[in-house]
């Protein structure tokens, strides 16, 4: 993905919302929140690896939850000062897409909660090369 904004609104509608519009999906309707096969999880955007599923957990929160990110530059952090509140956004380390956000509640080793919406994600099973959901 190219850092046109144009290039961007070749997703569909509801990825734009989230991952350029910085919006959030509703809790519990997204479809990689209960997902536990093994895998990737890829930026809807422009596909860089971001997590992995050996560290996605269920946090209860209503979103896809990860303790650890694919690699120390598959995502940028920035904060976030949105709606009254202080928090860490997720960026595609890549494409700078919004992914969701980071909290410091999550389970050991790293007690960080990547909380993500499933719109910004694409999953390819383990063995899958190719295929992405």
């Amino acid at each position: 993905m190219s850092d046109n904004p144009e290039d961007w609104k070749k997703v569909p509608q509801e990825v734009y919302d989230i991952c350029w519009l910085k919006g959030t999906e509703a809790p519990f309707s997204g479809e990689y929140n209960k997902l536990y096969e093994p895998g990737t999880y890829s930026c809807a955007c422009c596909e860089s690896e971001l997590f992995s599923s050996d560290t996605k957990y269920d946090s209860g929160s209503g979103w896809p939850s990860f303790w650890e990110s694919a690699s120390q530059n598959a995502v940028a952090k920035k904060q976030d000062t949105s709606y009254g509140m202080v928090r860490t956004e997720v960026l595609c380390g890549k494409c700078g897409a919004h992914l969701g956000h980071e909290f410091e509640d999550g389970p050991k080793p790293t007690g960080k909660r990547f909380c993500i919406n499933s719109l910004s994600l694409k999953f390819q099973p383990k063995g899958q090369n190719n295929e992405r959901k």
